[in-house]
């Protein structure tokens, strides 16, 4: 980040009044208005905080109209070819990727504290069967500070390191636990001779039983899932922990929080969003029908799952998804399943049609993403826990860099007061 220049602000009836403007290494330049209300008495009003840069990070950067994510300045794509998602924890947590020896030990202290207190797994059973389960995780990380309080002098890195590994290997039990609640299968415990993410498809679908054979394919698919979620600059769950943690909360109730803001269908729900909206359209035949209706401007309909707020180009994320939905299905023998026969039609057009290409309406990685999770066999329900799983390892990064800040404040935004002015009680006369 570099001072280059200066901007002036003109008030009517003021005097000029300078401010300073940070030239990032990517991105908009900013101007520092740190001090604007010192130095006039005024505030800026940005509902959604659409033209704010709320902190300086060196963790993520987008560029949606090149359609660029990258990762501590990796490309999102090579590091989903090339890398497990323990390599992109490890990346985002440190700043590079693991050698050798760095990713060997790593993956074994993730190993090492997959299980939870085993109080903790009563926990579940005060839970109705039907609860959603991300209301169940927000109870349960939340809990965790309980249970893991011993290392909260957040200014020792060593205890930085204690809180993030442990949740990076505790969420994949969670997760997994709130889902065999919910169906009333026993909870199945983590086996430490399985990768991450085969570890956490054997708590999912395995069963006492028989032993539960990872198929490499799909625990491949749900390996790039989780690094392509891992990250993606401030949104409102990154912000919300941010916010939490300017407090000095500790990291699990941020982290709780943040599945919270997550759970908003306007945030974590869009894969979700996409396969009830493919049900809803329900057989191929009935396709053009909803494609004419998405093109009508006085229709409500809107085909979920295509453009993305943040890119104005392809997603990057989906062209990785899209290679990975391919394989799935042919691994799964779907090709000719209806649902996804749907899904490739709405892609095919999507891709092909004007009306969808000018406006740059392409599929996104949600589009791509609910298929697959459905495809291995993921409910519907449990795709923002899925969401939340991989995104815990950036929350919990953006919260370490925000809590290393030197100029770290407590956050508080002002407001554009439009209530009733100031009045006095009226005086009650008695009876």
């Amino acid at each position: 980040m570099t001072l280059a220049r200066k901007a002036t602000l003109i008030i009517e009836g003021q005097e000029p009044v300078e401010f300073p403007i940070f030239t990032p290494v990517h991105g908009n330049d900013c101007i520092d208005i740190r001090k604007l209300g010192g130095k006039t008495g005024l505030f800026t009003y940005d509902l959604g905080f659409m033209s704010t840069a709320s902190c300086s990070s060196k963790i993520t950067f987008i560029d949606g109209d090149k359609g660029e994510l990258l990762y501590r300045g990796y490309p999102i794509e090579q590091l989903a070819e090339q890398c497990e998602f323990l390599d992109v924890a490890y990346l985002l947590k440190h700043g590079e990727l693991p050698d050798t020896e760095q990713k060997n030990a790593f993956v074994n202290i993730v190993k090492t504290h997959t299980m939870i207190n085993e109080q903790m797994v009563h926990f579940y059973q005060g839970f109705r069967r039907d609860a959603p389960p991300m209301a169940v995780m927000i109870g349960v990380v939340g809990a965790l500070s309980a249970f893991y309080h011993e290392a909260e002098d957040f200014s020792d890195e060593t205890h930085r390191n204690i809180s993030f590994n442990r949740i990076v290997a505790k969420l994949p039990t969670i997760v997994a636990m709130a889902y065999k609640y919910s169906i009333g299968e026993p909870f199945m415990y983590p086996r430490n001779d399985l990768s991450y993410t085969a570890n956490f498809m054997h708590m999912m679908f395995g069963t006492p039983c028989e032993r539960y054979e990872p198929n490499p394919v799909l625990v491949h698919a749900l390996d790039t899932i989780f690094t392509l979620h891992a990250d993606h600059e401030q949104n409102a769950s990154a912000s919300t922990v941010r916010l939490a943690g300017s407090s000095r909360a500790n990291p699990y109730a941020c982290i709780s929080a943040a599945i919270g803001c997550l759970w908003g269908p306007a945030h974590g729900g869009a894969n979700e969003a996409c396969l009830k909206m493919l049900e809803e359209i329900g057989d191929v035949s009935r396709v053009p029908e909803y494609i004419k209706r998405a093109k009508d401007k006085n229709d409500p309909f809107r085909l979920v799952g295509f453009g993305h707020r943040v890119y104005k180009n392809f997603d990057p994320r989906a062209r990785l998804m899209q290679k990975i939905c391919a394989d799935v299905l042919q691994e799964l023998g779907l090709e000719d399943d209806r649902l996804f026969k749907l899904a490739r039609e709405l892609e095919r057009i999507a891709l092909e049609d004007d009306y969808f290409i000018s406006r740059k309406l392409y599929p996104n990685v949600d589009f791509y993403s609910g298929i697959v999770q459905k495809a291995l066999g993921i409910p519907v329900s449990m795709f923002t826990c899925i969401f939340a799983l991989a995104r815990t390892v950036g929350w919990m990064v953006q919260w370490e860099e925000m809590i290393m800040d030197p100029d770290l404040k407590i956050g508080r935004p002002r407001q554009l007061y439009i209530g009733v002015p100031r009045r006095d009680v009226p005086q009650i006369v008695a009876c």
